[in-house]
């Protein structure tokens, strides 16, 4: 009877262990893939969130995007190698304030004054999709904004945006930035870009034809290829780098407290060709952007839209929309989409809120 029952007891000791260690096990499992499934937000890759607010590709304001994703939008993605942030827009969509754009992109919270400025943004992206289609002959076909200085007060206009531009069957794109002027008077609509090549080619070059390209750019960046750049505004001079590897690196300086196109004479030759013939024959205030508070943009501002090119021929691009349905324009290759691995914002002292921004037109 004692060994009966001292049998029983060993087997149900044995029994006992087996269930704890097999529960442990299935707890490790459980645990494991908790960890595997665990979403790593746009904030885990670059912790810079508290200084922005993102507007999405559908026109919503998601506000500070800590812990935040949308998967049409905004999300992370691996490469094999690095953790990157996504920004995705479609060619046609709501769109925020009177824009005729998408946007995937962040705005500072915070407005600062060029004359006093001490302010910096630099960036490390790499653009993985501009639109397959649009009107060749439309300068902002097949373009994508990745970085701007925007006005929060006055006309709120650009004095700066940082462009990526790829023509269909080209492996190269091009990297340009625009200078807005910042139009003298009540009146904005004469308002017009400057626009400066770093590799490849500017605004200007377009096709002949809808469907007819330029040549390839020789010293052009190809989708994917990493780019950095970083821009500065000190004392009322906007310095902006532009580096990438095998490619040479380039500066540039812009005063945006003093104005060099105060009369129709100081109109460049470019503006005359792109912009003139369509009414923006504006000129600029002598003192440019001194007294407007100024703030940065990052993200992917898509400048290829489904509007008529008879409308405006450098904005509207008559590209492919499908009647604004987002899952089939990125089906086909209607959307742009621009990935961040590194970013970094100095704000200075004197910076102040930019909330009043949020309910303008943009």
């Amino acid at each position: 009877m004692n060994k009966i029952f001292a049998s029983s007891l060993l087997t149900l000791l044995v029994f006992s262990i087996f269930s704890v260690l097999n529960s442990c096990s299935n707890t490790a499992n459980e645990t494991s893939e908790e960890e595997v499934q665990k979403t790593v937000y746009a904030s885990d890759v670059i912790p810079f969130f508290d200084h922005w607010k993102l507007i999405l590709g559908d026109g919503s304001n998601a506000g500070f995007a800590n812990n935040f994703e949308h998967k049409d939008f905004f999300y992370t993605a691996n490469d094999g190698e690095n953790d990157w942030v996504v920004y995705k827009a479609p060619n046609a969509g709501d769109t925020h304030g009177t824009s005729n754009n998408t946007r995937t992109e962040l705005a500072q919270a915070k407005k600062w004054y060029p004359a006093t400025a001490n302010d910096k943004l630099a960036a490390t992206l790499k653009v993985m999709n501009v639109s397959a289609t649009g009107d060749a002959r439309v300068a902002a076909s097949y373009a994508v904004v990745i970085g701007q200085i925007h006005s929060a007060d006055g006309h709120e206009n650009e004095p700066l945006k940082i462009f990526y531009k790829k023509f269909p069957g080209h492996t190269k794109g091009s990297v340009f930035w625009h200078y807005e002027i910042n139009t003298a008077g009540d009146d904005n609509s004469g308002r017009w870009d400057y626009s400066t090549a770093v590799w490849g080619y500017d605004f200007s070059v377009v096709g002949t034809e809808a469907n007819t390209y330029p040549e390839e750019p020789e010293d052009g960046i190809e989708l994917g290829e990493e780019l950095s750049y970083e821009i500065e505004v000190k004392d009322g001079i906007m310095s902006l780098t532009f580096t990438s590897e095998g490619h040479e690196t380039k500066t540039f300086t812009k005063n945006l407290v003093v104005s060099e196109y105060t009369t129709t004479a100081d109109i460049p030759a470019q503006t005359q060709g792109l912009f003139v013939p369509i009414g923006q024959d504006g000129v600029e205030r002598e003192n440019a952007y001194t007294g407007e508070g100024l703030f940065f943009k990052l993200g992917c501002y898509n400048q290829t839209n489904g509007k008529s090119p008879e409308v405006n021929r450098n904005w509207c691009s008559g590209a492919e929309t499908h009647g604004g349905d987002v899952q089939k324009q990125y089906a086909d290759g209607n959307y742009a989409e621009v990935w961040f691995k590194t970013a970094s914002i100095s704000v200075s002292d004197a910076a102040v809120s930019n909330e009043g921004y949020f309910t303008k037109n943009d």
